[in-house]
């Protein structure tokens, strides 16, 4: 245990001295689709810049572009912490400004982000342009509860971006939900377990499980809230009024767990770097702020969190589910049901030190619906799996 925790932290170590820390450079850019009657697409744009300040030049080297959609009569303002954190390791952001008012179209939204995406690409191999020579081929689409839905409908059928990252995704109409079954590419859902203006239940878990990509993760934070994902926004909060006496932790905190996961996985999705995917897995099987899914056909390098560690079944299950061990090296020394806002609904400790093999878990107590089951391995590891009582 101290061996592997030892070399996450050298991994972290030796990734960290591959990122420069960039001044931050921002500019607004009006853009116009000529695809949709010239609709206007303005953004605010941050990049490494060669020193910190507006329509400063940008600073040698070509960076990835992410663009980014704001939730429901938000802004771009109040996701300022994202590009304080992404922006210094280099990495472009485009905050969409589109779709501010009350009545917010979620299609065009989801387009707009998409546009971004390509016409930062495009400024990247215009010679007129000060992104000239600047823009990376790799590119992802983020957003927040409104944003994160657009995303989806903006991922939809689309090829370009290399990842999605969504944070307390909304619904929208048309559904995100079924956008989820045409978007191929590698993605990341984060939800909040005492979310309750999008709660994860009816909105980032049916996302995640309609979702066609041969790679996608599920990161759900304990104790966090919705408007957490953002930097502090009146009308935020007052949306979600209702829940926040139920938080745990604080917003700083919420924002390093997001910071935590997000840099090793766009390091590795848009800087192919593969040791930022050992981290991002080791954070995963190690954290304590959350509890996780990922299903991951092809990666490209070993994941040492594979699903053969441990082998539920059956699922859905009636009345006892059996855990086993599925390498001969593991052995199992705890397992937790949760409820899916995080709830402790189980523990059970294995009376053998060691660990067992097999374990078998009554739920007959249980009321139907979904859980999250995490198992504890003696090596330290967790693995959680979505598991549905009938």
């Amino acid at each position: 245990m101290i061996t592997r925790l030892f070399s996450y932290f050298f991994c972290l170590f030796a990734v960290s001295l591959s990122a420069q820390n960039f001044p931050i450079g921002y500019q607004t850019m009006n853009f116009t689709d000529p695809a949709r009657s010239n609709r206007p697409v303005p953004a605010e744009v941050y990049y490494p810049g060669l020193t910190a300040g507006s329509n400063t030049p940008l600073a040698n080297g070509k960076f990835p572009v992410i663009s980014f959609g704001h939730g429901f009569l938000m802004a771009y303002d109040s996701y300022l912490y994202l590009k304080d954190s992404l922006v210094p390791l280099g990495y472009i952001i485009a905050f969409a400004k589109t779709e501010t008012g009350i009545l917010p179209d979620h299609l065009e939204y989801g387009k707009d982000l998409a546009f971004l995406v390509n016409q930062m690409q495009s400024e990247g191999n215009a010679p007129s342009s000060a992104y000239y020579n600047h823009i990376d081929s790799t590119s992802a689409i983020m957003g927040h509860s409104m944003g994160g839905g657009a995303s989806f409908l903006g991922c939809e059928n689309n090829p370009v971006p290399d990842a999605m990252i969504t944070f307390a995704a909304a619904e929208t109409s048309p559904s995100a939900i079924s956008a989820a079954r045409n978007i191929n590419i590698p993605s990341l859902v984060f939800s909040a377990d005492q979310d309750c203006v999008t709660p994860p239940a009816t909105n980032q878990l049916p996302m995640y499980d309609s979702l066609a990509s041969d790679c996608k993760v599920f990161i759900n934070i304990k104790g966090g809230g919705h408007c957490y994902f953002a930097d502090y926004n009146f009308i935020c909060s007052i949306g979600e009024v209702g829940c926040s006496s139920s938080f745990t932790i604080t917003r700083d905190q919420q924002h390093d767990a997001v910071i935590d996961f997000l840099v090793p996985y766009l390091d590795y999705h848009l800087k192919k770097i593969p040791l930022a995917w050992t981290i991002f897995n080791d954070s995963l099987l190690y954290s304590q702020r959350i509890t996780h899914m990922k299903s991951c056909i092809t990666v490209g390098i070993a994941d040492p969190g594979s699903l053969d560690q441990f082998v539920i079944y059956p699922n859905p299950v009636h009345d006892k589910v059996i855990v086993t061990s599925g390498r001969a090296q593991e052995r199992i020394t705890k397992i937790v049901l949760r409820s899916l806002t995080g709830s402790v609904v189980l523990t059970r400790h294995e009376r053998d030190e060691t660990g067992s093999a097999a374990s078998e878990v009554d739920l007959s107590f249980c009321k139907a619906g979904a859980y999250f089951l995490e198992v504890t391995g003696r090596s330290g590891r967790i693995l959680v799996f979505r598991l549905i009582k009938v």
